[in-house]
């Protein structure tokens, strides 16, 4: 969910207690005038932009049934989660996520800094225009892999972020289980991979590092929306962004080379960062979870929104599951994949998926 894309009409506090927020830990003067505007594009919250006298902030809540069109509920508890996430990494990359303002787990809500979109642009909407830089793709890779290198072995942050739960509601049961569910030729495949995710513990992981989530700052990429993190699978935020630019690739007319190549480009500087295991062991995990991932956005219980074309998800659900019953050994590997497949759909019909 992307701070940054207002809907057109502001409206009034959306109720008391949020103001009640504001003033309460500092952020807002007694009666002093406040502007909510209602923020759009993710489904696991409400997010709003607060304007003030000479001040701007968000403030976010937690929702206990996503805003999609299938049952999918999940403990508002996540947002003390995703608040504890982004202390960790400012800690560690202070210019990677919006300043931390103030929080009340019980009430999950917390306020953090506004940032501009005019000078921090959501890196989806760069890329669906065909904005697409594969250094900006190497920024989030490297990003990606300082964090975990530097959770990695913590056995305090193991303690912290055991949201087992957490993840299972978020991300195992509506991606994987969910889509094993609409496969059942996959299924076997697909549970196993759920439960190898769910048992592997080595790093924090983010869990939504998708192009929404990020904004394109001056000083590097900013990280949003950590409420899924979980020290688990490392694994699992490799393959999860590196997912959406091969989703995008079908979709930006004239931008499936440049996103390729940042497919490409993000995951070698983020494997230069794996220090905590052998690579090619992290390396066979995200090549395999990457096509359930794929298949997840067309048949799980979050499809992503521009893949509007039959073609397109025709050839996502064959490339997919080829590569869930022969699984790559790396993720490049999965992208050469992909790329031979694009290239065989355009040599049998000029109106293919590229």
């Amino acid at each position: 969910m992307s701070p940054t894309s207002a809907q057109v009409s502001p409206g009034p506090v959306p109720d008391s207690s949020l103001a009640d927020f504001l003033t309460a830990h500092g952020l807002a003067g007694p009666g002093e005038a406040a502007r909510w505007t209602p923020l759009t594009g993710g489904v696991s919250s409400d997010l709003w932009r607060v304007d003030l006298p000479g001040r701007s902030l968000c403030v976010k809540r937690a929702l206990a049934q996503l805003k999609v069109a299938a049952d999918w509920q999940a403990p508002v508890s996540r947002n003390a989660f995703e608040w504890a996430w982004m202390g960790f990494a400012s800690r560690h990359r202070p210019d990677s996520v919006p300043e931390l303002l103030a929080h009340d787990p019980e009430a999950g809500l917390f306020a953090m800094a506004f940032l501009p979109p005019e000078h921090y642009p959501v890196w989806k909407a760069q890329l669906l225009r065909g904005e697409v830089r594969p250094a900006t793709a190497g920024a989030v890779g490297e990003l990606l892999g300082t964090l975990h290198a530097a959770s990695a072995g913590d056995a305090a942050l193991a303690a912290e972020f055991a949201t087992d739960d957490n993840f299972h509601a978020l991300r195992i049961e509506p991606y994987l289980l969910a889509t094993a569910s609409a496969h059942p030729g996959l299924s076997d495949v697909l549970m196993g991979l759920a439960d190898r995710t769910a048992s592997t513990h080595l790093a924090l992981v983010h869990g939504d590092v998708s192009p929404k989530n990020i904004l394109v700052g001056p000083s590097g990429p900013v990280l949003l929306d950590a409420e899924c993190a979980w020290y688990g699978d490392p694994a699992f935020d490799l393959a999860f962004c590196v997912n959406h630019l091969l989703l995008k690739s079908l979709v930006v007319p004239g931008g499936s080379a440049d996103l390729l190549r940042s497919a490409r480009v993000l995951a070698e500087e983020y494997v230069r960062w794996v220090d905590w295991e052998p690579r090619p062991a992290l390396e066979a995990r995200a090549a395999s979870l990457l096509p359930a991932l794929l298949l997840a956005r067309v048949d799980g219980k979050s499809p992503v929104e521009y893949l509007t074309d039959d073609r397109h998800r025709l050839f996502v659900r064959t490339v997919a599951s080829s590569l869930l019953r022969a699984p790559a050994a790396t993720v490049v590997g999965v992208l050469d994949a992909w790329v031979a497949a694009l290239d065989a759909s355009t040599e049998t019909d000029s109106g293919g998926p590229a």
